[in-house]
């Protein structure tokens, strides 16, 4: 029996996989205990040797009301132009940094968020769509 995914539940299946593949063979090849900066560079090299276009600490404004305010946020990347990504090294991934990503798709205009967390001996990834 042949199942197909329905887009409109689960959107960007297929870049998502991309790119949590390349964050799995980041930890793969790294594990747990390093610092958040040294798995962006990971990712960084791994989204660049596999042609999936990113950018890093892509930056945004925040509208409030009629003006925009004088605080920006940087989203960890944007891969394929349609997917935030947030990469944190933490035990575990709290309600507030899934209220993070869902702001910034907020921001962003984005409909996918991923958050990679490799602060554990196994990666935690959690998808979040609005």
């Amino acid at each position: 029996m042949s199942h197909s995914i329905n887009k409109e539940y689960f959107p960007l299946k297929e870049e998502t996989d991309k790119i949590i593949k390349a964050g799995i063979e980041v930890h793969k090849t790294l594990g747990a205990g390093f610092l958040e900066i040294v798995y962006k560079d990971a990712l960084e090299y791994e989204f660049y040797n596999r042609g999936i276009p990113f950018e890093r600490e892509k930056k945004y404004e925040i509208a409030y009301k009629r003006t925009i305010l004088p605080h920006k946020f940087y989203a960890d990347f944007v891969v394929f132009d349609q997917v935030i990504l947030e990469v944190k090294a933490k035990d575990g991934i709290p309600p507030e940094d899934m209220a993070q990503t869902i702001n910034y798709l907020k921001c962003s205009g984005c409909k996918v968020g991923l958050i990679l967390n490799y602060g554990r001996i196994k990666i935690d990834i959690k998808r979040v769509a609005f």
